[in-house]
């Protein structure tokens, strides 16, 4: 029987989990990679700790035009299989807040290092800044124009990931790939970003950082709403709650929506909390200004903004009645901001869309469009939420198409 030669375009999650499986059972595998460095985004993940799986895997946590792919993925594949795999290279999880499962090293640069040995002692050929610039469908599996010279293979595997982060290597050349060889794509969006805010006063407000609500309305409609952190920077906001939203915000602007987002900047006092709060601070005696008298809650840089945006006519403490109070507190659990774009794909850590996966194989990863073709991790039109379900989906597709090339 002819001996398995397998070629891997991607040396990220996906790519390097696959390269080692297929390794281990004796198949030859080339990973070819566009960096002089494989792994470069789990090198930047989760704030250089890696978040590398989530221990509440479920499907709502992911996106995708087609569900039921994520569900069948996903089948089998929890928590406990990634764990197994990570424990079988020597890197030993723990679990934080939200379920988010870290190595115990929290160090991003162990879990590269880990990876990349256990590959080469696997055998498999790591052929670095090596880009694929076209592929060919020839009798016996396919031919690769590369930067190095022609590769051929029996098998390949298509593990190179999104356009999200090109500083890091992200690209669409593998997107275009797929659709070469055939493959229908669903368009990219970044996610998982920053927002950008035309909107003056945000500038003043850069570097306030608060616990916030963020809900957000498309066209005066309300779509979702996330609590979280949020940061205030030159170009707009940033912080938790912006970036688990983001997915719903690219999705809305690329409609041509008009985006605003309510921020409740005080989520840990309800209305009648915070109007009694407020109330039984005024002293019909003082001539404190406004200004100042709200200092006592809110950060100086935000007061300006909440002031404008109530309407409160109010000069100073004394002047304040339950209708102005009113007015201040509906702008300080509605404060808006609207928002003009994403910071792109430079700013995004993934990229909604990718080849549409009713064009794949859920159980094998293997193409209904060519034979001998697989696709796993980001190059699919499956995106997660933040906490650790993007890495969880490419360790998992990466997984499956390692069994099936086996078999």
């Amino acid at each position: 029987m002819k001996t398995k030669a397998v070629i891997i375009i991607g040396g990220g999650a996906s790519g390097l989990i696959a390269a080692i499986l297929i390794a281990r059972e004796g198949i030859a595998v080339t990973l070819l990679e566009q960096n002089s460095k494989i792994g470069k985004k789990i090198l930047v993940s989760g704030n250089g700790k890696c978040n590398i799986t989530n221990r509440h895997i479920a499907v709502h946590r992911f996106h995708s035009q087609n569900p039921p792919f994520i569900e069948s993925v996903l089948q089998g594949y929890d928590f406990a299989r990634i764990e197994a795999f990570f424990h079988s290279i020597g890197v030993e999880l723990i679990e934080e807040k939200e379920g988010k499962v870290f190595p115990m090293s929290r160090q991003a640069a162990s879990v590269v290092e880990m990876l990349e040995y256990e590959a080469q002692r696997a055998g498999v050929e790591i052929r670095y800044d090596c880009t694929v610039k076209s592929i060919t469908e020839v009798k016996q599996g396919f031919m690769l124009h590369t930067t190095q010279g022609d590769e051929a293979c029996d098998l390949l595997l298509l593990a190179s990931g999104s356009p999200a982060a090109p500083q890091l290597g992200g690209t669409f050349g593998g997107l275009e790939m797929a659709a070469s060889l055939g493959h229908a794509l669903i368009p990219a969006y970044p996610s998982l970003v920053q927002l950008c805010s035309d909107e003056v006063w945000v500038k003043a407000a850069s570097g306030v950082k608060v616990e916030a609500v963020v809900k957000l309305y498309a066209n005066s409609d309300y779509v979702t709403e996330k609590r979280g952190d949020i940061l205030f920077t030159n170009y707009g906001i940033s912080g938790l709650a912006i970036l688990d939203i983001s997915y719903e915000v690219s999705q809305q602007l690329a409609a041509f929506a008009y985006c605003e987002l309510s921020l409740d900047i005080m989520p840990e006092l309800n209305k009648e909390q915070l109007t009694n709060l407020l109330t039984h601070r005024v002293n019909t005696d003082s001539s404190k200004p406004l200004m100042l008298w709200l200092l006592g809650i809110l950060n100086k840089k935000l007061i300006p903004v909440v002031i404008e945006q109530s309407k409160c006519r109010a000069k100073t403490e004394q002047n304040l009645n339950r209708k102005e109070v009113g007015k201040l507190v509906y702008a300080i659990k509605n404060l808006k901001l609207s928002i003009s774009d994403t910071r792109g794909f430079e700013g995004a850590e993934v990229a909604t869309g990718g080849v549409d996966t009713t064009e794949v194989n859920p159980q094998t990863m293997e193409s209904k469009r060519v034979k001998k073709l697989y696709l796993a991790g980001e190059i699919l039109d499956v995106d997660g939420d933040r906490g650790g379900f993007n890495f969880h989906f490419a360790w998992s597709s990466g997984m499956r198409a390692a069994k099936a090339i086996i078999a």
